[in-house]
């Protein structure tokens, strides 16, 4: 009898933490479904969004925690200052996690990239999709999601394409030895000038470039709007094999003559 005397209130303590825990992560759950409401309603950096919505999400289970803890009967103060003492060990143990979470915090700082830029960091490359607390999460050009670590990005070189405003391309092209090479920068220039999307200013580059194996080598440069870059680049490739082929160019590719003795 006088077990259950003993046990009975330890056992109420750990259904009451228990049930506290369940309605806890529920109401967190509510809490930060209406935060990023609230959150997407200001007129907030889109960048920040993310990071302070995972920032308060983190921040009320710590608080959840510690009621918790409080409940089961282990007096906070005994238990910050065990948390104190086994500190260095925690520090060890989580030190990845905390590297993550001052490497988001620099990202957010220096801005080496914003929420829909298009990044190659890391030995990876894809749109910025959300900077969270711990990880930054990226979404290849094929659609894959890629959650890296801050703290690899805030350390790491980043190339971003997004963030100025225009590009250049960068093409060559390959035509015989017998064309003429004043026909051939004609055409390119005629394509460059013709194109609505390339940007005359600064003006288009066409030159003659090397004298390869098997063919003569033309560089094109042209400028344009950073979300043109694409649609420019695979139009200006059509384009010239289609001219080419109307002007009869022919584009050569590697080959070997071969002579054969007959003696």
């Amino acid at each position: 009898m006088d077990i259950f005397v003993h046990i009975l209130p330890v056992v109420k303590s750990v259904v009451y933490a228990i049930i506290v825990l369940v309605v806890g992560l529920l109401l967190i759950k509510l809490l930060t479904k209406r935060l990023g409401k609230i959150i997407d309603e200001r007129n907030l950096d889109p960048t920040l969004k993310p990071f302070v919505k995972s920032l308060s999400s983190a921040t009320l289970k710590i608080l959840l925690i510690i009621a918790i803890i409080s409940i089961l009967g282990i007096e906070t103060t005994s238990f910050v200052a065990l948390f104190g003492t086994a500190g260095l060990a925690i520090g060890l143990a989580f030190q990845g996690s905390l590297s993550n979470f001052a490497g988001g915090v620099l990202i957010l700082i220096t801005k080496p990239f914003k929420v829909g830029d298009y990044v190659e960091a890391g030995g990876h490359a894809g749109t910025v999709e959300a900077i969270q607390v711990l990880y930054t999460n990226l979404v290849t050009i094929d659609n894959k999601v890629i959650r890296i670590p801050n703290s690899n990005l805030s350390n790491a070189s980043i190339v971003n394409y997004s963030e100025k405003a225009t590009r250049r391309v960068d093409l060559k092209f390959g035509a015989a030895y017998e064309a003429d090479f004043s026909k051939v920068i004609r055409i390119l220039s005629e394509i460059a000038a013709k194109h609505p999307l390339i940007l005359q200013d600064p003006e288009p580059f066409v030159r003659m470039s090397e004298h390869a194996e098997s063919a003569v080598i033309y560089t094109v440069r042209v400028w344009v709007s950073t979300e043109d870059y694409w649609t420019v680049y695979f139009d200006f490739i059509e384009q010239t094999k289609q001219r080419f082929d109307a002007e009869n160019i022919s584009i050569p590719y590697p080959q070997v003559d071969v002579h054969i003795d007959k003696s």
